[in-house]
């Protein structure tokens, strides 16, 4: 069944047995909704698309034909990492796209948070309807929605972008089938799923990419300073084992510059913030507790390996007042 709404009766689903049941109900309900034609799916590698993914490859297969847009604003060594696991390792139907310089061009000198969301959205119904005209039988559109999604765009916290703003030759009606789920429920369905660790607990990753962590208008060389800073974060994390333990944790770099000092000289750079928060369904968080030699030893990694940046900051911000991420 495919609900429009969470039911109220809806049985949390925290068990293997819980979430085979939920896959055996959705796999049957894909199959009467799609029958022999053919779905489309914007995967991003997340936890969202790649649950979906699955799910619709084991309800009808290489009727499925995924495309991973590379906006360039993902993480260091994601898009590779997307072509292995999907392209190879999973047998997916797979089209990649790298439209780095479309995307960034079209952000040049923009600072609104939600215009930046609505440039990215809208860009990438462009490069993903271009796609979609190449081929032929799509009626369906696949996306990763799940219930916060829903209902921060309702309550008006962040957009929400689907099949809503394609052109009016491709209309594709929308195939949503964890749009009822929590972020708990759907690592949960990935497990059942049988897909692997590294996937199914995955960093959340909003749509927007790395266009969220970077405020203000985004510049290539501070973009760059981002990803490089949020890779060394990801690296430390996992030496000490909180990669599994930290719902979330990335950095943000913001559009404003501090004085410091580097080779005994006068430094005028971005500061970069560190945010790690822990939470059940993503509408509240709390921030991690970090041990202080961790924070001594990435405020020293980021600061002399990452060009541009001469300060570390910790965000301790719980959810609300902030959400989890800047913008």
């Amino acid at each position: 069944m495919i609900y429009d709404r969470r039911p109220d009766d809806f049985e949390r689903i925290n068990t293997p047995e819980l979430a085979q049941r939920f896959i055996d109900e959705q796999v049957a309900a894909v199959k009467e909704q799609v029958g022999d034609k053919k779905v489309l799916l914007a995967l991003s590698g997340g936890v969202d698309s790649s649950v979906v993914a699955a799910l619709l490859i084991k309800a009808i297969g290489n009727q499925l034909t995924c495309v991973h847009v590379n906006h360039g604003l993902l993480r260091k060594g994601e898009p590779e990492q997307v072509v292995e696991v999907f392209g190879k390792e999973l047998g997916a139907n797979l089209v990649y796209v790298d439209a780095t310089d479309r995307f960034l061009d079209k952000l040049a000198g923009i600072t609104d948070p939600e215009e930046k969301r609505m440039i990215i959205g809208g860009e990438f119904i462009e490069v993903f309807a271009e796609e979609a005209r190449k081929l032929e039988g799509v009626e369906f559109l696949a996306q990763g929605t799940i219930w916060p999604d829903i209902l921060e765009s309702e309550d008006g916290i962040k957009s929400h972008h689907n099949a809503g703003g394609l052109p009016d030759d491709l209309q594709f009606e929308l195939v949503e089938p964890v749009k009822i789920l929590f972020k708990d429920e759907v690592r949960e369905v990935g497990k059942a799923l049988g897909l692997p660790d590294s996937m199914v607990f995955r960093q959340p990753f909003p749509g927007p990419g790395l266009g969220v962590r970077c405020p203000g208008a985004i510049i290539r060389d501070r973009l760059e300073a981002l990803r490089e800073s949020d890779a060394i974060l990801r690296e430390e994390f996992a030496k000490d084992g909180l990669d599994n333990d930290v719902w979330q944790f990335f950095t943000i770099v913001p559009d404003f510059k501090t004085t410091g000092i580097k080779d005994g000289k006068r430094a005028f750079e971005w500061p970069c913030v560190i945010r790690a928060v822990n939470t059940i369904d993503a509408m509240t968080a709390e921030p991690a507790e970090l041990d202080w030699p961790l924070v001594q030893r990435l405020t020293e990694r980021i600061t002399n390996e990452v060009p541009g940046i001469n300060r570390v900051l910790w965000d301790v911000t719980p959810k609300p007042t902030g959400t989890i991420e800047w913008e």
